[in-house]
């Protein structure tokens, strides 16, 4: 059913507005925010990781085409979030695979921070949260009867 059908709209469940929620304010939107580090001076890039505690940042090409490119890649997840959540009844088995995906993601996350030796508040950040996100979209995005 699509809008303009003339056919009345099925309500949303607390789980469908939720889901909603989480693809649009804490995946999809923030993932768009990571457009700023693909073109900001890579002097700021620095900056930020010296401020992190993380040392100085190597100046090479690579550093700055991995930083880059994974940016685009936040922005580009986000993006794909933001479309899931624009129409979730469409779109509902992607939003689960997201799920399913960014908790795997989380997973390898969470060894290439111990094995890069990151700091702790780093490790227990991006790895787990990952999971949970990932694991709670998953959840809330399964699919549920309709009442006719």
């Amino acid at each position: 059913m699509q809008p303009g059908d003339g056919q009345a709209q099925p309500s949303m469940t607390l789980s469908d507005r939720l889901l909603v929620i989480l693809l649009r304010y804490v995946l999809g939107i923030p993932g768009l925010l990571a457009l700023v580090a693909v073109f900001m001076p890579m002097s700021w890039t620095s900056l930020a990781h010296r401020r992190l505690g993380l040392g100085e940042m190597p100046e090479a090409p690579i550093v700055e085409y991995l930083a880059r490119s994974l940016s685009a890649f936040y922005a580009l997840l986000g993006a794909i979030c933001l479309f899931a959540a624009a129409n979730l009844e469409r779109y509902r088995p992607l939003a689960r695979f997201l799920g399913l995906v960014f908790a795997l993601l989380g997973v390898i996350l969470l060894g290439v921070d111990v094995a890069a030796d990151l700091p702790w508040w780093w490790v227990v950040f991006e790895g787990p949260r990952a999971i949970v996100l990932g694991a709670v979209v998953y959840f809330l995005a399964r699919p549920t009867p309709r009442s006719n």
